[in-house]
């Protein structure tokens, strides 16, 4: 006869690390890159030493944090992406969608790509900034394999696919960075330029039969 062996200690590590993560994320509302350890303890009612038993140092609370909102704008992205429309309002909405993420919640994407904007002394931010190459290049491969899986590229399409991936995610970060400082023009008019500069070879790809979104 089998036994099944207790889930309850794993279940309760995997609870307390996921209210860890919700009270790292809201010091990380309040400070942004100021977000300190010390801080997110406080904030969560344990000491440091227990936060390090659970992420293992700074760097690996923030790839935590960083993994748990990459994840939400990635299914965020797909969603849009998969809408029933034309391809050019596709294109849009997903634009739309980075953007108004990181206008929602500009301290965490300042903590996330910024991380070195904030903090003091010992407990100085979250890494040196190159934290968010590692988050940039999974945000193109995965884009990428969602351009390779929905549109028909010819007989070099996986290679075209990732570049495409990787150059349209260059083109966001650099434009909303820039956006989200300066405030230029409107959200819905910087969505509106982007597309305009993406459509060209975009309008000619034929979709793959059953793609999601194609009417």
């Amino acid at each position: 006869m089998e036994t099944t062996q207790p889930t309850e200690p794993r279940s309760a590590a995997e609870q307390r690390r996921k209210e860890l993560l919700e009270a790292a994320d809201r010091v990380v509302l309040r400070d942004g890159p100021g977000a300190s350890m010390n801080a997110i303890a406080a904030e969560a009612g344990i000491t440091k030493p227990i936060l390090y038993r659970h992420f293992g140092d700074k760097e690996g609370l923030y790839r935590a944090l960083a993994v748990r909102h990459t994840d939400a704008l990635i299914t965020a992205l797909r969603s849009a992406l998969d809408a029933p429309a034309e391809r050019r309002r596709r294109v849009e909405a997903t634009l739309d969608t980075y953007l108004a993420a990181i206008e929602a919640r500009p301290q965490v994407y300042r903590f996330l790509m910024h991380p070195t904007e904030g903090g003091s002394g010992s407990d100085r931010g979250f890494g040196a900034g190159q934290q968010a190459a590692p988050l940039l290049r999974r945000l193109g491969d995965e884009l990428g394999k969602v351009i390779e899986e929905r549109l028909d590229l010819g007989p070099d399409g996986q290679e075209t696919a990732r570049i495409w991936g990787h150059g349209v995610v260059g083109m966001a970060y650099a434009a909303g960075d820039w956006w989200l400082r300066e405030r230029p023009c409107t959200r819905a008019e910087l969505v509106r330029q982007l597309a305009d500069l993406l459509w060209g070879r975009l309008s000619m790809a034929e979709d793959r039969p059953g793609s999601p979104g194609r009417l």
